[in-house]
């Protein structure tokens, strides 16, 4: 089974892999290499053609959604703070403590929310929370609503596409593509753009390669 594979691992592992990989995505912060989106799409191809259950698919997603970005939350909120605390370097800036908390302070649902479409970004989103002190009767409501808009947009989309498309089958893999691609673009942008971000990451490589 190939793990960045959506097809291998639903055909291999069923509602179990589908389980354990969106789950894994945000609880134990495999998100870098995980196909979430596409994993949910593939899902809900696979449903159309009758290997899997519609709503079984849609039931074990929310379930393993919700609960991935509640042990993001908790290990955020107990061990985040110390780490920020003990550790100064690039990743983990103790500034980035109190920016968390300011930004979560004003814009904490609609991140809990609009993170869920964005790899990487879905995996670190509950630790910030956790981290930012956000209230966990306000993350829990959102992250209900956030994975319930996830897990039945794509899946029903997978479904659909199946069930409209002519030899769906046939071309699965490059539209599998295209949503991993359009689905990692908003954070590409986002690191392009930021001038200050691309500075500070030269200015680290320069650094690491003096000191090779």
């Amino acid at each position: 089974m190939n793990i960045l594979d959506p097809i291998s691992i639903i055909e291999t592992a069923g509602y179990i892999g589908l389980f354990l990989a969106v789950f894994s995505e945000t609880g134990i912060l495999l998100g870098f290499f995980l196909p979430g989106d596409s994993l949910l799409f593939t899902a809900g191809f696979l449903a159309s053609t009758g290997f899997l259950d519609l709503k079984t698919t849609i039931i074990v997603s929310l379930i393993a959604a919700v609960l991935g970005d509640a042990l993001g939350y908790y290990l955020g909120n107990k061990y985040g703070p110390k780490i920020f605390i003990k550790t100064d370097s690039f990743f983990l800036d103790k500034k980035h403590i109190e920016r968390t908390e300011k930004y979560f302070k004003r814009y904490g649902g609609e991140t809990i929310i609009l993170a869920r479409f964005l790899p990487i970004i879905r995996t670190i989103t509950p630790v910030m929370a956790g981290v930012g002190k956000i209230g966990y009767r306000k993350f829990f409501v959102y992250n209900i609503l956030g994975g319930v808009i996830w897990t039945i947009l794509l899946p029903v989309s997978g479904y659909y596409f199946g069930q409209i498309i002519p030899d769906a089958d046939r071309i699965i893999l490059p539209v599998i593509a295209v949503i991993i691609f359009i689905s990692l673009l908003p954070a590409v942008i986002t690191v392009l753009r930021d001038k200050e971000r691309r500075k500070n990451i030269s200015e680290r490589i320069r650094i690491l390669i003096k000191k090779k």
